[in-house]
């Protein structure tokens, strides 16, 4: 999805790798994070739940999600990107169940110039993170700033 701000269009894309949510990710992220909720944490409780079993902290679903747009960028990109300014629109569309393969599907929706003392303009990314069923789980705009 180019380098510096003035070689990015609106309209490019980018399709992610996918990852694997497993049982250490929830378990890690509730010692990290600090929540252990029962939706996260407690298989018994959540057998007998709407959901049949735990599901992952949306906090995490969204961190994967950063991190595997970051995987995507090549050198230049990575190089020109300046600081993750924001986010809209955010939202857990559907659960992420343990053993839920996750990718990331990203589109340049608008470039706005900017004057700052890093930064040339702020890049607006359309995100959505989809489940192995193609099922949209987690979505939101990514605003970063770029050289």
């Amino acid at each position: 999805m180019a380098g510096e701000f003035d070689t990015v269009d609106v309209g490019d894309s980018v399709t992610t790798s996918g990852r694997t949510i497993t049982e250490a990710d929830v378990v890690n992220f509730a010692g990290v994070s600090g929540d252990f909720n029962h939706l996260h944490t407690n298989a018994e409780r959540m057998a007998d739940s709407g959901y049949g079993e735990r599901i992952a902290h949306g906090a995490l679903v969204f961190s994967v999600v950063t991190g595997l747009v970051w995987q995507a960028r090549d050198e230049a990109e990575k190089r020109h990107m300046v600081a993750f300014y924001g986010i809209d629109r955010l939202r857990f569309v559907r659960p992420v169940l343990l053993g839920d393969t996750i990718h990331v599907e990203a589109e340049i929706v608008d470039t706005e110039r900017r004057d700052h003392t890093v930064a040339t303009g702020v890049v607006r990314t359309e995100v959505t993170a989809l489940n192995q069923a193609d099922e949209a789980v987690f979505s939101a705009e990514f605003l970063t700033l770029r050289r």
